[in-house]
């Protein structure tokens, strides 16, 4: 493919806005990023560098400043190792890492994975709440009994699933922290913290026990998991090779849970009731002034991450009260960012930003967020602002009626609003519907008064060749139809379920990803092998349609740096559909910590219209997966 830009230009303007070499620390690449570690981050550095020609975006994770940059990434680094070295390139330097940055990535990393589990057991208890209402007869069926405490059997066993997470997070031995969580909900513990609450003293050790319960906590099996994480790096370094698979799951049980149950469990569970409680302090003086709050800015909290951090909040609420006010109105500010996106799909007469805004608006239906406020509502800010105001506006609306949810809602939106039914508060869904209307009627009506800077005038440019973004290639190219059949066998996910923003926002091109079920990767149709990254773990192709592919195996997979992959091919190489084209190791890479997700993308999706003919459910390699033409 032609070199399009000067990349050692690129590599100048980035290095001249990161404030120069001094202060770059060190800096490696992925499959589409520059990752810079930087002593200090300059003001405006992020926004000069997104607008640079040639960057798609600039992203701030784990103590790294991200340049997303595509599958010429590869000669904008050459480029900045030319200028400033190969002493700084790949040293290896642990990136620093603000507290708060450490305790978001880790909320992130621990629910983001089962927050389709939670919500599909939330959806079954919202149809069990409506079967009620309904026929109450029906409640006294050996069917609804079942239904129903299969409906609670992830919230029951929620530390199982937390050690889960947190152990690929925090890389540690995910059979020891799923046995030592096992220990926090056995029934034979619950049984003897009952005994405690009545009065009885039980010790360990001499030390008299809390009556703590651990079934449905969030913070325990987390802070749980961390200790264990410490804990066994030190107990294998410590034993002898030859007993150590044996003595280091006994000596962090007998540690670990006795710690919990002492310590870590009632410490961290009285921080979680103590946060709610000063929540519900608010909710029970002035509930409107709480219902403004969290209608108006839980989108805003979505934008910096940290939204997962309100999980044991909730979690706290319904264990103690059997109900919660904060998902009722974050639910209803969900539904304004909804009513926002719809709003510009209404008044936009772009073509491409109505087709963007009207498939962001599906998304925000079943309460998933982000593409709608990545992709259009913060890109054009006023449509953003109006859905802050419809959902804390809505929000007061149902305060008035008194709404709660009697479920919990991983993913609120319009599907959860039968969590706000119970036969005690009939008033609380009427409200509950009352404050989605508002919100809903309320931003379209702001979205269309305020108006935004439609781009309706792009559809008539036409850039010329040398003025193209790195990493497309002439629109000259013939846009022919192009099978793609599915590179892998495995899971198959939407791209926007995807723990990682550079993937799930499409900022690399649309596509889908897949949850690998063995460690080869073959071509998906004939094509040249445009790229091969030399941390050996994604490939670009180029295809005969002018289609660019980019599979990327598993996410952060580049910290291996190679480890565990073996190319099959090299760059240059013509392939046939189905010609091998990588092969890994799965089990090494799982045991390793890392998230095997593929995504497999177009990169330069915008020339492009695609049907994805699968976007979930299992797939076999060399089978149908899209379209591109």
């Amino acid at each position: 493919m032609a070199i399009i830009r000067d990349y050692n230009k690129l590599a100048s303007d980035i290095l001249q806005e990161v404030g120069g070499e001094a202060n770059i620390s060190s800096f490696t690449r992925c499959a589409t990023r520059l990752r810079l570690v930087l002593n200090d981050t300059p003001a405006q550095a992020k926004s000069r560098i997104q607008n640079l020609p040639g960057v798609i975006a600039v992203v701030e994770s784990g103590g790294q400043f991200q340049v997303v940059i595509g599958t010429h990434v590869a000669d904008v680094f050459n480029a900045l190792s030319a200028l400033i070295g190969e002493d700084h390139a790949g040293t290896g330097n642990k990136p620093k890492t603000r507290w708060l940055d450490a305790v978001i990535a880790t909320m992130s990393a621990v629910f983001a994975p089962i927050v389709y589990i939670l919500a599909a057991a939330g959806i079954l208890q919202g149809l069990l709440i409506v079967a009620g209402l309904i026929d109450a007869d029906i409640k006294t069926t050996g069917t609804y009994a079942i239904l129903n405490f299969m409906s609670w059997t992830p919230f029951a066993f929620l530390p199982v699933f937390i050690a889960i997470t947190a152990a690929r997070h925090f890389k540690c031995n995910p059979f020891i922290a799923v046995l030592c969580c096992c220990a926090l909900i056995n029934p034979e513990w619950s049984a003897m913290a009952g005994r405690i609450a009545t009065g009885e003293t039980i010790t360990f050790l001499f030390i008299p026990l809390a009556k703590t319960v651990y079934t449905s906590s969030v913070l325990p099996p987390l802070f749980l998991v961390w200790a264990l994480s410490w804990l066994e790096k030190r107990v294998e370094k410590a034993l002898p090779d030859v007993v150590s698979a044996l003595f280091t799951p006994l000596i962090c049980f007998v540690i670990i849970v006795p710690l919990t149950l002492i310590v870590i469990g009632p410490i961290t569970t009285w921080a979680a009731m103590g946060i709610a409680s000063g929540y519900n302090a608010i909710f029970a003086a002035a509930p409107a002034v709480a219902a403004a709050l969290i209608g108006g800015v839980w989108q805003i909290i979505v934008i910096f991450g940290v939204h997962w951090g309100i999980t044991p909040v909730i979690m706290a609420n319904f264990d103690t009260q059997g109900y919660d006010s904060f998902q009722a109105y974050q639910t209803i500010a969900v539904i304004g960012q909804m009513a926002a996106v719809f709003g510009v799909f209404l008044k936009s007469r772009n073509r491409e930003l109505k087709t963007t805004s009207l498939s962001a608006g599906v998304t925000a239906i079943f309460g998933i967020t982000e593409p709608a406020i990545y992709g259009v509502t913060l890109r054009f800010k006023k449509p953003f602002i109006c859905g802050c105001i419809g959902g804390a506006v809505g929000a007061v609306v149902a305060s008035l009626f008194g709404s709660l949810y009697y479920a919990y809602a991983a993913l609120p939106g319009l599907f959860t609003l039968v969590n706000a039914i119970s036969p005690d508060a009939p008033m609380s869904f009427i409200g509950e519907l009352a404050g989605s209307a508002t919100a809903i009627v309320l931003t379209i009506i702001l979205v269309q008064f305020v108006g935004f800077d439609d781009p309706v005038a792009e559809e008539t440019l036409t850039d010329a060749p040398e003025t193209a973004p790195i990493g497309t290639t002439s629109t000259a190219a013939a846009k022919i139809s192009l099978a793609l059949n599915s590179p892998l066998s495995g899971e198959v996910i939407a791209l926007e379920a995807v723990a990682d923003e550079a993937f799930s926002q499409k900022v690399l091109g649309d596509g889908v990803a897949i949850r690998p079920h063995e460690g080869k990767v073959v071509a998906p149709c004939d094509a040249r092998v445009e790229t091969v990254i030399e941390s050996r773990h994604a490939i670009g192709l180029a295809c005969d349609n002018g289609a660019e592919l980019l599979i990327h195996v598993g996410l952060n997979t580049v910290n291996l740096q190679g480890e565990h992959f073996r190319p099959l091919v090299k760059e240059g190489d013509v392939v046939k559909a189905g010609t091998p084209l990588l092969e890994f190791d799965k089990e090494a890479i799982e045991r390793a910590g890392y998230d095997l997700t593929t995504p497999v993308l177009v990169i330069n999706s915008d020339e492009f219209q695609l049907t994805k003919l699968q976007s979930g459910g299992t797939i076999r390699q060399e089978m149908p997966l899209m379209t591109v033409s």
